[in-house]
């Protein structure tokens, strides 16, 4: 399978972890259960969140504070766009390319097993 990152001045603005958190808060709602899910530190799945909304015209997520009312986190109308482009890009991309792609998984050694040795 292809993996996509769509990079723009050196970041990658999107790929596959990226789509998956914003999958997990479309989820979840919200950012801390999103990252629980992924098995990430809130820390980082922030981070991944705030560089998004920082790279695109509009934010892909819309947070609101925690306190009595609970908080949360929910994906943007620009972000699902975002979100569902990608997929499909991502599709589109694996369907054109499947024979090439299979003939190179082809040639692959098979996977094993290699031992640790110790000195």
């Amino acid at each position: 399978m292809l993996k996509i990152r769509i990079t723009h001045n050196k970041v990658t603005v999107m790929g596959p972890g990226k789509a998956d958190l914003l999958d997990a808060v479309q989820t979840y709602g919200s950012i801390s259960a999103a990252a629980k899910s992924m098995k990430m530190s809130y820390r980082r799945a922030w981070e991944l969140v705030d560089l998004m909304n920082q790279s695109f015209q509009q934010p892909l997520v819309r947070t609101s504070p925690g306190g009595n009312n609970g908080g949360g986190a929910q994906v943007t109308e620009h972000g699902l766009f975002v979100l569902n482009t990608y997929r499909t890009m991502v599709t589109k991309a694996n369907l054109v390319t499947e024979l090439e792609l299979n003939d190179i998984l082809a040639s692959l050694n098979p996977i094993q097993m290699i031992e640790a040795k110790t000195i």
